[in-house]
C-alpha cells in the first residue's frame, strides 16, 4: 500500500498528513463511549439452558479484507506510538475485545477466556492479511453465552424477592471475576434480575404517585415491572439477530486500535457516515433523534428545532414509528424491530423528497400517516451560541453586560470549506459573529463556556483561540519521528480584546484544552471550572479507507470501507507543555460533580504518556497577574461561602464521593431508598451521561454556577479597567 505524505503548514485543513484524508482531528475521547450489550434470540428448552435459534455470523462482506490489511499497515507505519504488533499487544487486544463484549462479566465463563486465550498469536498473522476468524469464533460464542444466560435472566424474571435481605451486588467491574460454573452465573442472574426488578418496582410506585397527584401532567404506563424486563430481554433477541459482520469487525478493529491508544479507531461506514454529519451539522432527513425501545418499535426521542418535523407540528417526542413509505404512493415497510441503524436510512434521503411515516400517538390518537418533505436540516443545537446577560451594577447604576458563548464542540463543514461554498459552517465564523453582535451591545467582557466540548477540529481550535490574539502560536505539534511543528495564529486581527473568561471542566478535551491552553499561556484570560479538563493531548487523522492511497481494483470505487481515526502527533502549548494526561489546570477553581468522575484521560487503558518540548516564541500579553488571580478567587470565595447553593453542592459532592467510592450496591429495599433520599449518585452519572448524548438545551441556563462565573466576569473586568 502507498500513502502520499505532504508537509502540512500553517494551515491544516482538508488538506491533511495523508494525501486525501479530511483534516486533523483532536476529538475522540471515550467520554461517551457505552459497553456493548448486545441481545440475543433464545428457545429454552426448560433444562436450564437454551437452544440455539442463532446461525452463526460469518464475515460475507469480502471488502472486509481490505479494511483489515489497510488498518493494520496504517497502524503499523504512522501511528504516533510507534508500538509494533507482537504477543503482548495481540493479548491486550483480545482482552480488551472480551471486556467491549461483556464488560461486567455476565456472559463468558472463565473457560471461556482460557480457551480463546491461547489463540491471541493467531492476531499476529491473521490482521495483516485482513482475516477475522478470531473476531467472529468469539463473537458466536458470544451469541451462544448470551442465549444461555438470557434464558436464566427469564426464569429470575418471575421469581419472588425477598427485599428486606440484607445482600449487596457487586459493580465494580475490576472485582468481578468471570463465573467457573452455571451455580455461579445463576447466582449472578439472580442478583442482576432482583436489583433491575427492585429499581423497576421503584420507579412505578412514584410514577403511580405523580399520576394520582397530577394526572394530567403524568405519563404513567400501567405495565408490571416483570413486563417491563421480560420486554427488555426480548429486545435483546432482537438486538442480537440485526448485528452484521462489519459490525463485528468495527468492534474487534477497535479494540485492536485501542491497545495503541485510547483514541484509535476504527468507524464501519454506517459510524463514518454519521461522524460526518456531527461535523458539519447538517444532514438532509426529517430532523428528528431516533432510539429503539423494548416494545420494538422506533421511538422519537428529539426534534431538531427549525427541521421540517418540527415545523410539521404533526411530529411529537414519545410517537413511535411503525413502518415508513418512499415518495406519495411508494410501499409502507414495516420497521417493527427493524436494525435502528436501517430505519434512520430509510428516513433519511435527498433534500425536496417525500418520506411517509406510519406514527403511533404517544396522546393515545392512534396510528396515523404523516407526509413530510425532506430537507437540508441544520443542528443548530450543536453549534456555538450566545446570550448577554446582566450581572451586578457599575456606578452610574446601569448592570455590567456579560456576553456568554456556549460552544458544544469545534465543528467545520470541511467539504464546505475544501469546495469554497459560500456560507460554509465552522466554530470560528459562528463565534466570530457572536463577538460582533456582543461588541455592538456593549457588553463589558465575554464568557466562553467549554464545558461539555469534547474537541473536534484541530484547524478550527488554532481559528478561534485567534479571535482573541493578534498573532502567534497557538499549538505546537510533534510527529512519531519527533519532528515538531508550530502553528500559529496568523490572523494580526482580533474579534475581542476586552475581558475574557473560559470554563472548563473534565469533560473539556483536546481542542478544548488548545484553546484553553493558549489564553492562559498567553495571559489572555482567566481559566475557571473544574481543577483539571480532561487531559487529551493527542492528534487524530481521519482516513477515509476507500480514499486514501494504492488499493485493489475491488475497492478502487467503493465508498463502503469506513474510515480509521489514526493518532499521529501530540500537541503542546505555547509554553511546551503537552495537555497529555494533566490537562489545563484552573486558574479559578470552582466545585463541581463533574470533577469526581472518572472520564479522564488517566482513567482511560493504553493512555500516551506526558512529556514537553521548548516552549515556542510568543509574547505574554499579562492580562491576569497573580495579586489580580489572588483577589478574583477571594472574591469568589467569599459569595459561595454566603451561596445556600453552593453549600448545597459541597455537600452533595462528599456524599457523589462517598457513593462512587462504594463497590457494591444494597438489594435492601429500604436502605437504598434511604441512600437514595440523601443523594443519588446514578442519577447525577445518567443525567451527565443524557446532556452528553442529547446537546445543549434550546436556552444557556442561567443557574447559580453561571451567575458565580458572571460574578468573576464582572470582578475581573473592573480590575482590568482599573490597571
Amino acid at each position: 500500500m502507498q500513502i502520499r505524505v505532504s508537509k502540512s503548514v500553517g494551515w491544516l485543513g482538508a488538506s491533511a498528513l495523508f494525501g486525501l484524508g479530511l483534516g486533523l482531528w483532536t476529538s475522540g475521547s471515550s467520554l461517551n463511549d457505552a459497553a456493548f450489550v448486545p441481545a440475543t434470540s433464545i428457545r429454552h428448552d426448560g433444562t436450564g439452558f437454551a437452544t440455539s435459534t442463532v446461525d452463526e455470523l460469518k464475515p460475507t462482506n469480502s471488502l472486509l479484507r481490505i479494511v483489515g490489511r489497510d488498518t493494520f499497515q496504517l497502524m503499523n507505519q504512522y501511528h504516533l506510538s510507534k508500538k509494533r504488533l507482537d504477543g503482548t499487544l495481540a493479548q491486550d487486544g483480545l482482552k480488551m475485545y472480551f471486556r467491549n463484549l461483556d464488560p461486567m462479566k455476565l456472559y463468558f465463563f472463565q473457560s471461556d477466556i482460557d480457551e480463546f486465550s491461547q489463540r491471541s498469536e493467531e492476531i499476529l498473522k491473521t490482521w495483516p492479511e485482513g482475516r477475522f476468524e478470531l473476531a467472529f469464533d468469539i463473537f458466536n460464542r458470544y451469541l451462544k453465552r448470551v442465549e444461555e444466560q438470557v434464558a436464566l435472566a427469564t426464569e429470575w424474571i418471575d421469581t419472588d424477592f425477598d427485599f428486606t435481605v440484607d445482600e449487596e451486588l457487586l459493580t465494580d467491574a475490576d472485582m468481578i471475576q468471570h463465573c467457573t460454573n452455571v451455580e455461579e452465573m445463576r447466582e449472578r442472574w439472580r442478583q442482576r434480575i432482583k436489583y433491575s426488578y427492585m429499581l423497576l418496582e421503584i420507579e412505578r410506585e412514584e410514577a403511580e404517585k405523580a399520576a394520582q397527584e397530577n394526572p394530567e401532567a403524568s405519563a404513567f404506563e400501567d405495565i408490571s415491572s416483570r413486563e417491563k424486563l421480560h420486554r427488555r430481554y426480548r429486545a435483546l433477541q432482537r438486538r442480537m439477530n440485526q448485528f452484521i459482520d462489519e459490525d463485528v469487525v468495527e468492534l474487534y478493529l477497535s479494540a485492536l486500535t485501542t491497545c495503541y491508544d485510547p483514541h484509535t479507531s476504527y468507524m464501519s461506514p454506517t459510524s463514518y457516515d454519521d461522524f460526518m454529519i456531527t461535523m458539519r451539522l447538517n444532514l438532509e432527513g426529517i430532523g428528528a433523534t431516533l432510539q429503539s425501545t423494548d416494545d420494538g418499535l422506533t421511538t422519537i426521542r428529539r426534534i431538531v428545532p427549525g427541521g421540517a418535523a418540527d415545523r410539521s407540528s404533526e411530529i411529537k417526542v414519545d410517537d413511535k414509528i411503525v413502518a415508513v413509505g418512499q415518495d406519495t404512493s411508494g410501499e409502507m415497510v414495516d420497521v417493527t424491530d427493524m436494525r435502528l441503524k436501517d430505519v434512520v436510512a430509510m428516513i433519511r434521503g435527498k433534500a425536496g423528497t417525500v418520506v411517509r411515516l406510519n406514527v403511533l400517538k404517544k396522546d393515545g390518537g392512534g396510528l396515523r400517516t404523516i407526509a413530510i418533505t425532506r430537507e437540508k436540516i441544520e443542528l443548530t443545537d450543536s453549534a456555538a451560541r450566545g446570550q448577554v446577560f446582566e450581572h451586578g451594577q457599575k456606578a452610574d447604576g446601569t448592570p455590567f453586560k456579560v456576553g456568554v458563548i456556549d460552544l458544544p464542540s469545534f465543528y467545520s463543514d470541511m467539504e464546505g470549506a475544501r469546495n469554497q461554498q459560500d456560507g460554509y459552517r465552522s466554530t470560528t465564523r459562528d463565534v466570530e459573529k457572536l463577538l460582533t453582535q456582543f461588541k455592538d451591545q456593549e457588553v463589558d467582557s465575554v464568557v466562553l463556556d467549554l464545558r461539555m466540548n469534547g474537541g473536534g477540529s484541530l484547524r478550527e481550535a488554532i481559528d478561534c483561540t485567534g479571535l482573541f490574539i493578534e498573532r502567534g502560536p497557538i499549538v505546537q505539534v510533534k510527529d512519531p519521528l519527533g519532528q515538531i511543528e508550530v502553528l500559529d495564529d496568523n490572523n494580526p486581527s482580533m474579534a475581542w480584546t476586552g475581558p475574557l473568561v473560559v470554563v472548563t471542566s473534565k469533560f473539556s478535551a483536546s481542542a478544548s484544552e488548545i484553546l484553553a491552553g493558549a489564553i492562559q499561556d498567553y495571559g489572555r484570560g482567566i481559566v475557571v471550572g473544574d481543577p483539571a479538563t480532561h487531559g487529551k493531548g493527542t492528534v487524530q487523522n481521519l482516513l477515509n479507507l476507500a480514499a486514501q492511497y494504492d488499493r485493489s481494483r475491488e475497492a478502487a470505487n467503493s465508498t463502503t470501507l469506513g474510515a480509521l481515526k489514526l493518532t499521529i502527533q501530540q500537541f503542546y502549548r505555547p509554553g511546551g507543555d503537552s495537555t497529555q494526561l494533566r490537562g489545563v489546570e484552573a486558574d479559578l477553581t470552582l466545585p463541581s460533580i463533574t470533577a469526581q468522575m472518572d472520564v479522564a484521560e488517566g482513567d482511560l487503558d493504553y493512555a500516551m504518556a506526558f512529556d514537553r518540548i521548548p516552549t515556542a516564541r510568543f509574547a505574554k500579553l499579562g492580562l491576569l497577574s497573580p495579586e489580580q488571580l489572588q483577589t478574583l478567587t477571594e472574591k469568589s470565595l467569599s459569595r459561595r461561602k454566603e451561596s445556600a447553593d453552593f453549600q448545597r453542592l459541597e455537600r452533595d459532592i462528599q456524599r457523589y464521593t462517598e457513593q462512587k467510592q462504594k463497590k457494591t450496591v444494597t438489594l435492601n429495599k429500604a436502605a437504598y431508598l434511604a441512600e437514595r433520599a440523601e443523594f443519588n449518585a446514578e442519577k447525577q452519572d445518567e443525567d451527565t451521561v443524557n446532556q452528553q448524548v442529547d446537546g445543549p438545551s434550546k436556552e444557556i441556563k442561567r443557574d447559580f454556577y453561571l451567575d458565580e462565573v458572571l460574578g468573576i466576569a464582572t470582578d475581573y473586568s473592573q480590575m482590568l479597567q482599573k490597571s
